[in-house]
């Protein structure tokens, strides 16, 4: 009955035909698989499943008598057969708590389930290769031979058992084990996109990034060097009128620079410039009389008017004691002369306009105010014998004045002339009509236009200046406060002039002079100064001392016309 099958120690066969091995003896116990049929049914033949089909794991004999029947069994086999040299036990026990679930395979247990298979480790393959799993050794029974099963093919992928109940046959060659699979590539391919992904923007923006640059660079060279793309075109006031206030420093400059002149002069191997302006409609100009004194008695004068027109001009009068002189163009017509101020109205701080041509820069307008009024100051001297010096009581003023300047007006807030242009103090300490080289530092002095009005006229009248006069000899070496009368005159005559106003007065010589009309006099050059800004005829209160008493003298100023 068992043809074709090994015989194996302590197994029997059941009931519905097929082998029930002996229970193992396990110390943990083990539930069995419930039977899948029940006793009644028809029995398979051996190696064939339920299904009918031939089992292939059935290693009860070849393909070639597979399809024969198996003998049926004897009823008088007995059920099982214990062991060689093991008991069986009385009754089989659990090898495991029951399962509340009844989850297939270890169901409810029963004492026909087959014992689960014992595995035997085997080689690890190499990744993705299959490798057939060596069929456990079992001792054949002495009676029958094993006709030894057909190979399994290697490449032959197992056929998956998906029907847990299906018979289970210890004796059947394992099923081929399935190819091992790699592991998804869909992570790994997910993660490389991402990177070529990051690569592709990273690369993306850096050529943009160099295009941008590049094209950047071009339109700034372009911008550089064409000034822009289209034409450039910058928000602009509109015109507006040219009229101005006519107290504004612009009305006063439009008003009088018509009447401002340059005068050009050379002569006897010397050549200056100079600044003057016109007083009358017959072309008398009043301007420093260092400015034409290079021209001298045969040089050459010419006058440059506001709107470029020349013309020459020649000397009608100079005094180089009051620094002042007037000049005549001929075949002018049209001229416009300057209104004249009142130089005793002046208050320090009225603001002021000066206009002339420093450095020959013609029609140049300055502004400030007045700083100082009745500065004694003196310039010239470059004879050495003093017929060159002038002694002038001069207004102070901060308006900008260079060398250029001088002879041109000092104007007040309503245009009208105050003064005559004619010194600066320059850096070095020095006052010098032209200035030297220095330029202005905010110091500039002019001739009071009261005086230069009266000097003007006679001028104009005859040539000639008149110096009012007190008839007395000065020392000019004495160092002390005041002025003090020599003990002999400068040509050998007596110190005080007799029939003078000074002897008229009982000014004696060493007499100090140190008051004029009760303001102080510091010096010498100081009271000259005071005297000649009064005219001829003018009466004056003198204070001195004498012996250390003081004395006060009244006086008519004389004439003397020596320039």
């Amino acid at each position: 009955m068992n043809e074709g099958k090994p015989g194996t120690p302590g197994a029997s066969e059941g009931p519905d035909g097929d082998f029930v091995l002996a229970r193992p003896e396990r110390p943990d116990g083990d539930y069995e698989l419930p039977r899948p049929h029940d006793a009644t049914a028809s029995t398979p033949a051996a190696g064939v499943p339920d299904g009918g089909a031939p089992d292939p794991r059935h290693r009860g004999g070849t393909s070639a008598d597979a399809s024969e029947p198996a003998p049926a069994q004897s009823a008088d086999t007995p059920a099982s057969t214990p062991a060689p040299g093991a008991d069986a036990p009385a009754h089989p026990q659990p090898l495991h708590d029951p399962d509340p679930y009844s989850t297939p395979p270890y169901g409810e247990p029963g004492p026909w389930a087959p014992a689960p298979p014992v595995q035997h480790p085997a080689a690890t393959p190499a990744h993705g290769v299959a490798v057939g799993v060596p069929p456990v050794p079992h001792e054949a029974a002495p009676a029958a031979p094993v006709t030894p099963a057909a190979p399994v093919a290697q490449d032959a992928p197992a056929t998956p058992v998906t029907d847990p109940w299906a018979r289970y046959d210890p004796w059947a060659a394992p099923a081929a084990v399935a190819p091992l699979q790699q592991a998804d590539p869909v992570e790994e391919d997910v993660r490389r996109r991402r990177g070529r992904r990051r690569r592709a923007l990273a690369g993306g923006a850096l050529v943009i990034a160099l295009v941008s640059g590049v094209a950047g660079g071009v339109v700034g060279v372009q911008l550089e060097r064409n000034g822009g793309i289209g034409a450039v075109e910058l928000p602009q006031a509109g015109v507006e009128a040219p009229d101005r206030d006519p107290d504004s420093v612009a009305g006063i400059a439009a008003q009088a620079l018509p009447s401002v002149v340059t005068l050009h002069v050379s002569g006897g191997g010397k050549a200056g410039t100079g600044t003057g302006f016109v007083l009358d409609d017959r072309g008398h100009i009043l301007t420093n009389d260092h400015v034409v004194e290079p021209a001298g008695e045969d040089g050459d004068i010419t006058v440059t008017f506001h709107s470029g027109d020349t013309a020459e001009a020649t000397v009608v009068g100079r005094d180089s004691g009051y620094d002042l002189a007037v000049v005549r163009v001929k075949g002018v017509r049209g001229l416009a002369p300057l209104p004249l101020g009142n130089s005793d109205n002046v208050q320090v701080g009225d603001p002021v306009v000066a206009i002339g041509a420093p450095f020959d820069l013609a029609g140049t307008v300055t502004s400030g105010i007045i700083s100082a009024r009745e500065r004694p100051i003196t310039a010239g001297g470059e004879k050495g014998d003093g017929s060159d010096v002038s002694y002038v009581d001069a207004l102070q003023t901060d308006a900008p004045i260079n060398p250029g300047n001088s002879g041109g007006p000092l104007l007040d807030g309503k245009g009208r002339v105050i003064g005559i242009n004619s010194a600066i103090r320059s850096a070095d300490g020095g006052l010098d009509p032209e200035g030297g080289q220095s330029g202005s530092i905010g110091l500039g002095f002019a001739i009071p236009i009261n005086q230069g009005k009266r000097v003007a006229e006679e001028l104009i009248e005859t040539g000639k200046a008149t110096h009012p006069v007190i008839g007395i000899t000065l020392d000019m070496e004495y160092s002390g406060d005041g002025a003090r009368v020599a003990a002999e005159g400068s040509d050998g005559g007596p110190p005080v002039s007799t029939g003078g106003p000074g002897a008229e007065a009982g000014i004696r010589p060493g007499d100090v002079i140190t008051k004029v009309d009760g303001r102080p006099v510091h010096s010498g050059e100081e009271l000259i100064v005071k005297t000649r800004a009064h005219r001829p005829g003018d009466r004056l209160e003198l204070t001195l001392e004498r012996r250390g008493e003081e004395r006060t003298v009244s006086l008519v100023l004389g004439s003397s016309d020596d320039g």
